[in-house]
């Protein structure tokens, strides 16, 4: 069985083929043919997450293309390293060229760094901003304290789903069962018509929470070809960046501290405040749910009300250009493109441990390292693929396993057994 590195690594060489064919998948290349597309993409030699450079073949692209339709983010994985023995370190050039850029130009925070030097030669285009960032980190190589003026122009997608924008606000404290608890705001908006496509109230700001609003904003409105977010955890992880690639979403980060590129989303905080928050008397509001039922309510008039800087509402953009937005397949397609991955030993009392909570696992498995997939927050989508096959797990019952006698573990035909194909 893979153990979670190795699983890690063919997770960002997955993600690193889905952004070179991501224009194909979304149909936005810019070129005459599919064919030309990867001819000229394959023009630049390519980087590996373990270091390696390769020059691809047109038809290499082609294939990636080819798998992503038929399997999704899955088929993109390799099934063996493919960067095996090569460096986890930048080029003495590259190393050389970062530390001169940064005594030059010292506001230059990693991604402007790493755009200079893919427009200079020097750094391979697939090389990630975390990869400087560490670099510039490990060699004590800090920038200018100065504020730094950026070059901002306004802009606007051209049409609905083009790109999503997220982000999280802070609301005021509610008591719910006696107890007082801070309110979290997730909310995503469609940059070019403004519409709320979604917005949910929890109690915790988590990875989780963004996941659940993001997948019900998708089941409702389609797939957006750009999801433009910030560094926080909720946002900032592997599990998110392969969801992404799963559904053909191009996951964009904004530089670090630098919360005025999200404007639109910024700006609907204030409104947010200014003409809902601040009109509610937040003593009166007994439950999460409740206040979850007002925020449907502002949502619902926020859609509808003409946008003074489109002088339309958002739901009129959203239905006149909403025919180019890509739809989930199925509701099974798109439950399992939002399952978290995760390698988890199974111990010798046939049990998973999952996010603090005790699963049960077929005892065939007991002794082995198995991949998990499962939906945060939801204890009856947890199994274990194995074979292309689903095994569900189930929630450890403790008093009921004590009056079931265990059974030694059989052979078992894998070919034969589980739930079901993976979508």
């Amino acid at each position: 069985m893979e153990t979670e590195n190795t699983q890690k690594e063919q997770m960002e060489i997955a993600r690193m083929r889905f952004g070179i064919i991501a224009p194909l998948v979304q149909g936005t290349y810019p070129d005459e043919s599919i064919a030309a597309y990867c001819r000229r993409v394959a023009q630049t030699p390519m980087q590996l997450p373990g270091g390696r450079v390769f020059q691809y073949k047109p038809k290499t692209v082609g294939k990636w293309y080819n798998l992503y339709n038929r399997g999704g983010m899955d088929a993109l994985m390799p099934r063996t390293r493919c960067d095996k023995g090569g460096t986890r370190v930048l080029t003495e050039d590259a190393e050389l060229e970062i530390r001169r850029i940064r005594q030059e130009y010292p506001r230059l925070n990693a991604t402007q760094i790493r755009e200079k030097l893919i427009t200079d030669g020097t750094l391979a285009a697939t090389v990630s901003v975390s990869t400087v960032q560490r670099y510039i980190k490990r060699n004590g190589l800090k920038g200018s304290s100065e504020t730094l003026i950026r070059d901002r122009k306004a802009y606007e997608e051209a049409c609905f789903g083009g790109m999503w924008q997220a982000d999280t606000c802070y609301l005021p404290y509610i008591r719910e069962d006696g107890k007082s608890r801070r309110v979290y705001l997730i909310m995503i908006l469609d940059d070019y018509s403004r519409m709320i496509v979604g917005g949910k109230l929890y109690y915790q700001e988590n990875a989780a929470n963004f996941q659940k609003t993001l997948r019900e904003a998708v089941a409702a409105y389609g797939i957006p070809n750009k999801l433009y977010v910030d560094n926080g955890s909720p946002y900032s992880n592997d599990q998110l960046s392969f969801i992404c690639g799963s559904v053909g979403t191009v996951l964009l980060h904004t530089p670090v501290r630098d919360g005025a590129s999200k404007g639109k989303v910024e700006r609907n905080f204030r409104t947010l405040k200014e003409r809902w928050l601040y009109s509610l008397d937040i003593s009166q509001i007994q439950s999460l749910e409740e206040f979850n039922r007002l925020l449907a309510d502002y949502i619902r008039k926020h859609n509808t009300t003409r946008h003074s800087g489109t002088g339309q509402t958002p739901l009129e953009r959203y239905l006149a250009t909403n025919e180019h937005i890509r739809k989930p397949v199925s509701r099974e397609w798109l439950e399992e493109a939002f399952h978290n991955r995760v390698m988890r030993n199974v111990n010798r009392d046939a049990t998973i441990h999952l996010s603090n909570v005790c699963y049960d696992a077929p005892m065939q498995f007991i002794g082995q390292k198995v991949e998990v997939r499962f939906i945060p927050g939801d204890t009856e989508s947890a199994y274990i693929l194995y074979g292309g096959q689903h095994y569900p797990l189930r929630l450890t019952d403790r008093v009921a396993n004590g009056k079931t006698k265990r059974q030694a573990a059989l052979s078992i035909d894998y070919t034969k057994e589980g739930t079901g194909n993976v979508y």
